[in-house]
């Protein structure tokens, strides 16, 4: 298949994401799925399988906004959350799921969501000016059948306002952004806040 040029520019954004987030310790073994929105709608996305930390312009595929693989690769078996949420949230161009030791440690004691509020660095999310504000992040069981989880999530968000990102009990996080260095910043805000957060608990990590 011949790629577009925006595919390959996304393509790129995405494995330099990659690079990153793995930096951090964010995606151990194979974990986590990124993508981003191209101009026509279509979606890269990384291939399952891949370790994060390593990706090549070849390991990230093509496929519709209904999550149907346009070059014949093997998704994650997550796309389905991504494809959702990009239909709910026409702005956003990016959506990045790591397995962060913060999200799963957040997924084990906070119930099914943490408020994060009264921090400077809620500044960094979209929309937000001041620290005088608060985000809910909900937590979600995990779930193995991703179009019943997906329903969850949906179930959420129709009532919801302002939703930045959300956690997956014993998984990891999903966030995003109108740009994938958007969705970036989110993420880089939201594992130091939730480190806040446990640090205030007393949660002790190696």
């Amino acid at each position: 298949m011949i790629y577009s040029q925006n595919f390959k520019t996304a393509a790129i954004a995405l494995c330099n994401a990659g690079k990153f987030i793995d930096s951090k310790g964010w995606v151990p073994a194979t974990s986590g799925n990124f993508s981003a929105r191209l101009p026509d709608g279509t979606i890269a996305i990384t291939t399952s399988g891949k370790h994060k930390g390593c990706l090549q312009v070849d390991d990230i595929m093509l496929i519709d906004a209904d999550a149907n693989v346009l070059d014949g690769k093997k998704p994650s078996a997550e796309t389905g959350l991504h494809t959702s949420l990009y239909k709910r949230y026409p702005s956003i161009q990016a959506i990045l799921h790591p397995h962060s030791i913060n999200a799963n440690l957040v997924s084990r004691l906070f119930g099914d969501e943490i408020i994060l509020e009264n921090y400077e660095l809620l500044k960094a999310f979209r929309g937000i000016s001041t620290h005088e504000t608060q985000i809910t992040v909900p937590i979600f069981a995990n779930d193995q059948d991703i179009p019943r989880l997906s329903q969850v999530v949906n179930s959420y968000l129709d009532a919801a306002t302002d939703c930045y990102a959300y956690i997956i009990a014993g998984h990891g996080l999903y966030t995003w952004g109108e740009s994938v260095p958007e969705a970036l910043r989110h993420l880089e805000a939201l594992d130091y806040l939730l480190d806040c957060e446990l640090r205030l608990r007393g949660v002790k990590k190696p």
